[in-house]
């Protein structure tokens, strides 16, 4: 089985994919189109194939490198073929007009949303949605690993995904049950604020959250 599938070939794809190839993992890209997953698959290099997404995920991980209405419409899709999965949420459900709330009520997240569209016997985990694409990339901001936020409500997916993260040279921090994706969404809200408000345009989207002691 590969290691980590990764569906879409956008961005955060590419940063994911480049910490995943870092880390010694085999990847494999998918994306509605087949073209640009072998693209970024040729990018990655180290064996990463590409294919389209109407292609079942072969990943033991699955990263949902995707906006949140698609990764909804995409766990929905590949229903049973996630099943004993581990899929990894990166998204952030922001009104992208104002930058000024979420779409999802306070009540629940974008995680717990897509946790209730996959097989029973996948396990949702929210993770990356903290970390910029470019600062993935080069895994670090101003000399210091990416802290990399980690909630779910299985203790062995947390752990496993935070062993991906230490092997990618970040640094994982586990947060808790999926319910604190509910925080974690809304600290990036107020992150991609500050990056979208021309006050800061010295930020440009490379900035990172970092728990310092």
């Amino acid at each position: 089985m590969t290691d980590i599938t990764i569906i879409g070939s956008g961005n955060m794809g590419r940063g994911i994919g480049t910490r995943a190839v870092a880390a010694g993992r085999s990847v494999q890209v998918l994306d509605k189109s087949a073209e640009e997953a072998q693209k970024l698959a040729g990018e990655l290099g180290s064996g990463a194939t590409g294919a389209a997404s109407t292609e079942a995920p072969a990943g033991r991980i699955v990263v949902l490198a995707l906006p949140f209405d698609a990764a909804k419409e995409v766990v929905s899709g590949y229903g049973d073929a996630l099943d004993g999965r581990i899929i990894i949420d990166i998204s952030n459900p922001v009104n992208y007009e104002t930058f000024d709330s979420l779409v999802v009520g306070p009540g629940t997240s974008a995680a717990e949303e897509i946790a209730k569209l996959a097989p029973s016997g996948a396990t949702v985990v929210k993770a990356f949605n903290t970390t910029f694409a470019g600062t993935l990339v080069a895994g670090e901001v101003a000399g210091e690993p990416l802290d990399v936020f980690i909630a779910s409500d299985s203790e062995d997916a947390r752990n496993e995904v935070a062993d991906f993260v230490t092997a990618a040279g970040l640094r994982p921090l586990q947060v808790g049950g999926l319910h604190h994706a509910r925080e974690l969404e809304g600290f990036q809200l107020l992150l991609m604020a500050l990056q979208a408000n021309p006050a800061y345009e010295s930020f440009n989207w490379g900035t990172a959250l970092k728990i310092l002691g």
